[in-house]
């Protein structure tokens, strides 16, 4: 505290970047920690509340605009549609049973009509600020093609960091009022901390009101175990972030953006590093985050659960983004899926098409509702669109075939829970996920098609010189370092697969188990700080998912 008021009394503000920032790992969250602990229990919620919006603002001042608005908006809709439903359950309590159902219809109309401000509001508010531009740069090229010259100017807008997490986090608040799932909070400081708690805020979990709302407001003591888990998790996601992803940053930068000279297999080469950084990275603040909240007893929801060892597309995006893929399937896919005109789509497809490809229809037509918006939520460009559906064709060609694969195998006596058939799957999925991750990171989408197809006409590693390794800021000494730590990361991950969780095989032992969890993080930390990316020649990598 000591360096923040030094740099306020001198009319400075420090800068805060991101989790691995040198000043929030080296004085913010030592601090955060510190106060937390020292803090009366019945103070605890609204140091979070203060903490939180602090660190907001030294992140970037403007978010701080749009979760008071978020904030306000969330507590307004809610019990608005609280004092609806009221007026409602008291108005059927005294209607003759022939009326109700017209009386209980002109409610869910009124409260209807909240949600759709609601959602104006915010998602309205994403769409101006995110995607004003890409519809603006494309209705300037059709004018040029059709030979006009009177273009639009293309708006600028300030988006505040984080804005698709925290915006996505308040609607679903509004939208469980609605369905009845979360009562309407009455008290907005709550709400307010719900929504800008900041381990979460930039790059999420996106998490429920249900899940974490209470927690965050009782705020719990620090005990022994979860300070200690939750270090260990924090230098856990900084290896994975510093170590791996921070170094991998500017070859992987320089194969996407010098892809034009060169071979398809220095390009593949690339995509493969891309997919692992950006796990690397997006995992690693995951874990930075849930450790800093497991510190002080709060249990955010988990974001990740090892998507590699996926053995199908559909099995990889419940493991990817969890949080994320959730809100579009209960916000999304079902509501389109289980709507009336859909279900007479079914009932009607069943009879025809047979239990497996009757739902499909409908479920198809949720499914690209959900990738359409995906692929949109990244980012504003036809690449994140051809991203989306992208995965939308792979997911629905996996549901047509079930029977068929099925089929297949049991024709050609294959047992699915064979070793080398799940791994040629994981394999299979693998390489899907890389495939998309190309085109997702390409500067472009014709950029994206042209990197690919060089894979298949110009495959070499030719251009992959000593000399293109120091361009990338890279040598093979950094390309050691990033594989061992992979197969250390992996080693965990496959116990955990197991379900061997390598943090609670320390808790063993009865003795010394306190002295063997601190030993570990002792070595972790050094392992850290000799093999990070940082100091002469790098540059602080701002975590990647807070883009989008």
């Amino acid at each position: 505290m000591h360096w923040l008021a030094y740099q306020l009394l001198h009319g400075e503000l420090p800068q805060l970047s991101s989790f691995t920032n040198f000043h929030f790992v080296v004085y913010a969250i030592p601090c955060f920690i510190l106060l937390y602990v020292l803090m009366p229990k019945k103070l605890k919620r609204y140091y979070l509340l203060i903490a939180s919006y602090a660190f907001c603002f030294l992140i970037n001042g403007a978010m701080v605009i749009y979760l008071l608005v978020s904030t306000v908006s969330m507590f307004g809709f809610g019990l608005l549609l609280d004092k609806l439903q009221t007026q409602m359950k008291d108005a059927l309590a005294v209607t003759e049973k022939e009326q109700r159902k017209a009386v209980k219809k002109k409610f869910v109309i009124k409260q209807r009509v909240v949600i759709l401000f609601a959602i104006l509001l915010h998602i309205g508010t994403l769409v101006v600020l995110k995607y004003t531009g890409f519809f603006v740069t494309n209705i300037n090229r059709a004018i040029t093609m059709s030979g006009g010259t009177n273009l639009l100017t293309v708006p600028h807008f300030l988006i505040p960091i984080g804005i698709s997490f925290f915006s996505l986090q308040a609607l679903s608040y509004i939208l469980d009022v609605y369905r009845g799932i979360t009562k309407a909070d009455r008290n907005i400081l709550r709400l307010a901390l719900f929504l800008a708690f900041f381990p979460q805020v930039i790059e999420g979990p996106i998490s429920r009101y249900n899940q974490t709302a209470d927690q965050l407001w009782n705020s719990p003591q620090v005990n022994t175990q979860s300070f200690t888990f939750g270090v260990q998790r924090i230098i856990f996601g900084m290896i994975k972030k510093i170590v791996i992803a921070d170094r991998l940053n500017s070859f992987v930068a320089l194969i996407f953006n010098d892809y034009a000279m060169l071979d398809g297999g220095t390009i593949a080469l690339g995509a493969i590093l891309y997919t692992i950084q950006l796990y690397m990275d997006f995992s690693g603040i995951m874990d930075i985050g849930l450790g800093i909240s497991e510190i002080v007893g709060i249990k955010l929801p988990e974001n990740f659960e090892r998507p590699f060892f996926s053995k199908t597309i559909s099995e990889f995006w419940k493991r990817w983004h969890i949080t994320l893929g959730t809100w579009f399937r209960d916000y999304i896919f079902y509501p389109v899926s289980t709507s009336t005109s859909m279900k007479k789509l079914t009932s009607s497809a069943r009879k025809k098409l047979g239990n497996h490809y009757g739902p499909l229809i409908a479920g198809s037509i949720a499914l690209f509702s959900v990738w359409i918006c995906n692929g949109l939520w990244h980012g504003a460009d036809w690449n994140f669109i051809f991203f989306g559906m992208y995965h939308f064709v792979l997911i629905l060609l996996g549901n047509i075939l079930v029977p068929l694969v099925r089929l297949v195998n049991k024709k050609l006596n294959i047992n699915p829970e064979n070793f080398f058939y799940k791994l040629m799957q994981i394999l299979r999925t693998c390489l899907l996920v890389v495939i998309g991750e190309l085109f997702f990171r390409a500067n472009g989408l014709m950029n994206g098609f042209h990197m690919f197809g060089r894979i298949f006409t110009d495959f070499s590693f030719s251009s992959l010189t000593s000399d293109l390794l120091v361009r990338g800021g890279i040598d093979y000494l950094d390309f050691i370092i990033a594989g061992i730590t992979l197969i250390g990361i992996f080693a965990v991950s496959v116990l955990n697969e197991k379900k061997i969780s390598v943090r609670e095989l320390q808790t063993k032992p009865v003795k010394g188990a306190l002295v063997l969890q601190w030993s570990v993080i002792f070595i972790l930390a050094i392992f850290l700080l000799v093999f990070g990316a940082y100091g002469v020649g790098y540059a602080e990598v701002y975590p990647m998912y807070a883009e989008f």
